[in-house]
């Protein structure tokens, strides 16, 4: 066995065990896992295996593709491809593989150990069918990058995660196909490398930039426009955004309609509530914020709420957005502040037959606490005595109210300043 893992196994090796119709001595019904059948469609092989048209091999060690016919044979009406996890190090097997499943539309790659090999453009023609790809920590370099791009003309979805970019080489032609990239988790720090994307891939209507530490956002706004005019959501969670300056840059993108924007270095001092309010009135034309859609409501609160929060700004300091809303809403009053903390402490009255004292409950105790106080008021035991709360803002209408349980707390009661605390002893 350890020899075997050495060598690699083939693709065609894999299928073979995984899907053997020894491990599979039954049929299942057409469309669900794996289907045996003496007449098989799809795959033109009797007696053999028809796979799912669903393709998950990953882990299993595979270095190269196998005997060209095997993959057709196995694979002809495949269109999801996972091959992650492997030890593919050679194009031209991955290119072999692909050339013979001529329906596939998805190709997963990821942590495949593919740095620093190079991709002949004849070996990237086997991958024109593609629409959706995933190079995920493969290394790939932006050569091989563009290469697989020129040939792939419908290109929906590239995936270009982890793979530790420091800069993004332009491509002198460009992907107007693309529609998403996802390019989180490697080092991109500064706007001239992100901007980079643009030109690349004019046609980007969502952009994942997650976790690349971006400083900032250095561009005019009417490059930006040209730069993304399609983009419809972008991802900056974790960069290193720190100016509201860079947050309003995001507004030059016309289509603009979603932004996920938490863990950033300018949002920290902030309470939760403040960052919505905050970005939501800096974004107006943004309709879903880190994944929660901004109602109308939130919206004239969170413009309402900005401009209260600049009220003591100086005036060479405020942000243009807030003489925007101020022309809307005109110059608000601050709000009133109202202390909606509950009370820790009320002043109430004890009455224990013809005696009347004053005393100062804390609400933080319980029930049981109070007997024990009161005992050296009434010298009798917590068990000899019974409690009765009285609401005088509702006078005397209501029967008292017996405070029976030892472990329920007394703020509970809603007792306030003025109310009486009657204790009666029990009857043997």
């Amino acid at each position: 066995m350890e020899s075997e893992e050495t060598e690699g196994r083939t693709l065609v090796q894999v299928i073979s065990e995984k899907y053997s119709p020894e491990n599979f001595p039954y049929c299942r019904g057409p469309g669900v896992g794996v289907v045996i059948r003496s007449s098989p469609q799809g795959s033109p092989v009797k007696d053999r295996l028809n796979l799912p048209s669903i393709l998950v091999l990953d882990s299993c060690g595979i270095t190269e593709a196998g005997d060209d016919e095997e993959v057709a044979t196995f694979c002809a009406h495949v269109v999801e491809l996972d091959l992650s996890y492997n030890q593919l190090k050679d194009w031209g097997e991955i290119s072999k593989i692909v050339s013979n499943i001529p329906n596939l539309d998805f190709l997963n790659l990821s942590m495949n150990p593919l740095r620093g090999l190079s991709l002949e453009p004849g070996a990237a023609e086997a991958f024109s069918g593609l629409r959706r790809l995933v190079l995920n920590n493969t290394h790939v370099t932006w050569d091989v990058v563009h290469t697989l791009t020129r040939e792939i003309l419908e290109l929906e979805q590239l995936f270009l995660c982890l793979n530790e970019y420091e800069s993004v080489s332009v491509s002198s032609i460009p992907c107007p196909s693309l529609r998403l990239l996802h390019i989180t988790d490697n080092h991109l720090q500064d706007w001239a490398e992100v901007r980079k994307l643009g030109l690349i891939y004019p046609g980007l209507a969502s952009l994942i930039l997650a976790n690349n530490s971006l400083s900032s956002i250095h561009e005019p706004e009417d490059s930006l426009q040209r730069l993304f005019p399609n983009l419809r959501s972008i991802n900056l969670h974790n960069s290193g955004l720190c100016c509201w300056e860079d947050i309003e840059k995001l507004n030059s993108f016309p289509k603009l309609q979603e932004v996920r924007l938490m863990g950033i270095p300018l949002l920290q001092p902030y309470s939760d509530q403040e960052r919505r309010y905050l970005m939501v009135a800096q974004l107006p034309r943004v309709t879903v914020l880190n994944g929660s859609v901004v109602t109308n409501g939130e919206r004239e609160d969170a413009e309402r709420f900005f401009i209260r929060y600049h009220l003591d700004c100086p005036e060479d300091e405020l942000p243009q957005r807030y003489h925007t809303l101020v022309a809307r809403y005109g110059r608000l009053a601050p709000l009133a502040e109202v202390d909606l903390r509950p009370l820790c402490h009320v002043q109430v009255e004890v009455r224990f037959g013809d005696q009347t004292e004053p005393l100062e409950l804390r609400l933080d105790q319980t029930v049981a606490d109070l007997k024990k106080h009161l005992r050296a008021m009434v010298q009798l035991p917590p068990k000899m005595i019974r409690v009765y709360y009285i609401d005088r803002q509702l006078g005397y209408s209501l029967e008292p109210q017996e405070m029976k349980y030892g472990a329920r707390a007394l703020h509970s009661y809603s007792i306030r300043d003025g109310d009486e605390i009657l204790v009666v002893p029990k009857t043997q």
